[in-house]
């Protein structure tokens, strides 16, 4: 049986977290030994993922973390506070050579020499939730493997990644899956040299699943009459939740008798809470956090708006649509991909006056929205075959 490593960040509720546990779920019992390392073994996904899959925390992640994190000045002191004098000069030298030749590079090889390798070796190790500079370095440099894989998430054009780590990184890579079309043409711009190991691997949906968990019965604002606009993605600027709170607060002033649910967790809720208070929204912009189980409030939402600023492959987008909700989205990588502007979804430029009157023009015409629905009724979303790339590619 060949052993497969798995590495990601955490199993916290969000879309890169969520296609990994569809991949994972995906995989038939006994047909390969899969072992996940994790950096922090925590997330609301966490207790989804198969039971006959290996989950470990890596021991190492807590120890660099501090390195990783904080400013040189703080690691430093830090050395000095912990006695370990003599790694001063070294960090002091790899990381202004680092930031003089703007290469990164140097930088972690100095933050792992402290790590040891692995002392298993596997037939495929995969980097799943890239770019992510410490997981694509420790499988590069830590691990033993016959075969390894960087699996991009991101759209490389937005995303602020080193170049020159990525390149001295990326050539020990045998295969790099990216998660759209639009998604790869960035990356062969940015890195022409990956051009032949790389390839689109789609997201991993199920119609048939997203449908049945859409039936979980919820108590979702069922005393409120007006129209519900849903929003699904982590609380991040990223996601463009800014956006939507200044477009309802156009709404609510011409009058609209609408609400707006947020569905996400993150770093910028505070950003957020401060503009909803501003803007005099505590009670129409709904921040619902995460939710393991978002397709009962998708299904029940009037319009589905995807405020991105950038994405690889929006996997909420992609849910919402197998739900054929009526949708508006901004213009990211990936969603020409998804969406037919005026027929299956409407597609808004990341402004303010453009997606308002996208979405008013959704609210006052209920035909309108049926029409988009409708169109979304024969589209066939389910990817499941998508996992064939990779049972082919390993054995």
């Amino acid at each position: 049986m060949k052993k497969i490593l798995i590495m990601a960040t955490n199993m916290n509720v969000g879309g890169v977290e969520k296609s990994l546990l569809s991949l994972l779920s995906e995989v038939p019992k006994g047909k390969y030994d899969i072992t996940l390392y994790l950096l922090e073994k925590k997330g609301g996904f966490l207790d989804f993922i198969p039971s006959w899959i290996r989950v470990i925390e890596v021991d190492w992640y807590k120890k660099i973390k501090p390195i990783i994190m904080q400013s040189p000045h703080q690691i430093v002191k830090n050395y000095y506070l912990n006695n370990e004098i003599k790694r001063i000069p070294g960090f002091i030298s790899t990381y202004f050579i680092s930031k003089k030749t703007d290469n990164r590079y140097f930088y972690y090889k100095h933050v792992f020499n402290q790590i040891p390798f692995n002392a298993d070796e596997f037939d495929i190790a995969i980097s799943y939730q890239g770019p992510t500079d410490i997981i694509d370095y420790y499988i590069v440099k830590k691990v033993k493997a016959k075969k390894k894989i960087a699996w991009i998430h991101f759209d490389v054009a937005k995303h602020n990644i080193n170049q020159k780590l990525y390149e001295k990184l990326h050539c020990n890579f045998n295969k790099i899956y990216v998660v759209s079309e639009e998604a790869r043409k960035n990356l062969l711009e940015k890195f022409p040299n990956n051009k032949e190991k790389s390839e689109v691997f789609l997201n991993i949906i199920s119609s048939n699943y997203i449908s049945e968990m859409a039936k979980e019965r919820i108590n979702f604002d069922k005393n409120y009459k007006g129209l519900k606009i849903v929003t699904v993605g982590r609380l991040s600027l990223e996601k463009g939740q800014d956006l939507a709170i200044k477009v309802l607060q156009k709404l609510k002033e011409e009058g609209y008798k609408v609400k707006w649910y947020c569905i996400g967790e993150g770093r910028d809720r505070g950003l957020f809470e401060g503009m909803i208070d501003k803007y005099d929204l505590k009670n129409d912009f709904i921040l619902l956090g995460a939710k393991a189980n978002p397709y009962p409030y998708i299904a029940a939402a009037d319009i589905y708006v995807q405020t991105s600023r950038h994405e690889g492959y929006c996997l909420s987008l992609a849910e919402a649509r197998s739900l054929n909700r009526p949708i508006v989205t901004t213009q990211f990588t990936g969603v020409s991909e998804q969406i037919i502007n005026k027929y299956n979804g409407l597609i808004s430029t990341f402004n303010e006056e453009e997606m308002y009157m996208k979405i008013k023009s959704l609210l006052d015409n209920n035909e309108k929205r049926n029409f988009l629905s409708k169109n979304l009724e024969g589209d066939n979303l389910d990817t499941i075959s998508e996992i064939n790339k990779l049972f082919n590619y390993i054995d």
